[in-house]
């Protein structure tokens, strides 16, 4: 499983910003994911913004007010000579081509346009004028992975996941907690129906979760949950992440589990030999990872962030 976060995304662009042309007048995104990427890099040059749409209809072009601008001349889309087209990866090429096409008066009117993709494949990366990744299938991006279609073979956990993790006080296995479970807020809803969701929740609060989900409009096939009388002998025999592990290995068919507790995930990834995404930290874990490794990988990432935070204070 090859993944990338958007930690990943703007330190890979931050190293490549030097393939982008320095006559660079306006960045132009391809919808939706395309514009993550166009916004980053745009903000990193200081260069205007748009979208695809806006630029076909020669938008004006929307400025703040809290900096100066490069291309300030610019009022309309199509005032830019030189623009830098932007999807976050490609494949078959189809968006791109599709997205360009959609160019053509511009480029006959003397338009120039320059094509990019954070990442490509490597049958695709002639398919672009500029990439800054070679990343194979399987792949995954952060900002899509609750709604790849790689989620109808996955494994997906509750709380921390689907809706909020109960307070303290809420975790009561009683009254309260079933009315966290009747009225929790939920996260982040999958487009795509999940094959499993396996939670450490008890058996007994099975229709309060089934309603709960019905209500949400989460799409799954199977609904595990621990079979133990009280959650005081769920904690004694330590069964979270051994019981989703043994959902996970026991289907050869499921790549993916999305958990939200670290030690959780890694004791998962471990178990079932198969990769973990953890909500709380945005990684995936992959077996053989250890909470060790994991802080240490943290203390890096933020390491590397305050010497690039201090360069531009300095400078």
């Amino acid at each position: 499983m090859n993944y990338r976060s958007i930690d990943d995304l703007s330190l890979l662009i931050s190293k490549n910003l030097h393939k982008i042309a320095q006559d660079t007048e306006l960045v132009v995104a391809i919808p939706r994911s395309g514009m993550l990427v166009a916004s980053i890099i745009a903000l990193k040059l200081n260069l205007p913004l748009t979208d695809l749409a806006t630029f076909v209809q020669n938008g004006g072009i929307v400025k703040g007010s809290s900096r100066s601008y490069k291309m300030n001349h610019l009022i309309r889309s199509g005032d830019a000579r030189r623009i830098l087209l932007v999807d976050d990866s490609t494949s078959s090429g189809a968006a791109i081509a599709s997205a360009k096409a959609q160019l053509t008066k511009y480029i006959e009117d003397g338009g120039h346009v320059t094509t990019m993709a954070a990442y490509v494949e490597p049958k695709s990366r002639d398919l672009v004028d500029v990439y800054f990744e070679v990343v194979s299938q399987p792949r995954m991006f952060e900002w899509n992975i609750m709604h790849h279609p790689r989620l109808s073979e996955a494994c997906l956990d509750i709380d921390g996941v689907l809706c909020v993790d109960p307070t303290q006080e809420e975790n009561d296995d009683s009254l309260k907690y079933l009315e966290f479970i009747r009225s929790a807020k939920p996260l982040v809803i999958p487009t795509t129906a999940v094959k499993h969701l396996v939670t450490s929740r008890l058996e007994k609060y099975r229709a309060a979760t089934e309603e709960w989900l019905e209500r949400n409009g989460v799409k799954y096939g199977t609904l595990h949950m621990l079979d133990v009388a009280t959650a005081e002998e769920r904690r004694r025999l330590n069964l979270h992440a051994k019981f989703k592990a043994s959902v996970y290995a026991s289907d050869a068919s499921a790549t993916l589990f999305v958990e939200s507790e670290l030690h959780q995930a890694i004791d998962i990834a471990n178990t079932a030999k198969k990769p973990v995404f953890c909500t709380t930290d945005n990684r995936m874990y992959m077996p053989g990872a250890s909470l060790g490794r994991a802080k240490v990988a943290t203390q890096q990432f933020v390491s590397r962030v305050n010497r690039k935070l201090r360069k531009v204070f300095l400078s």
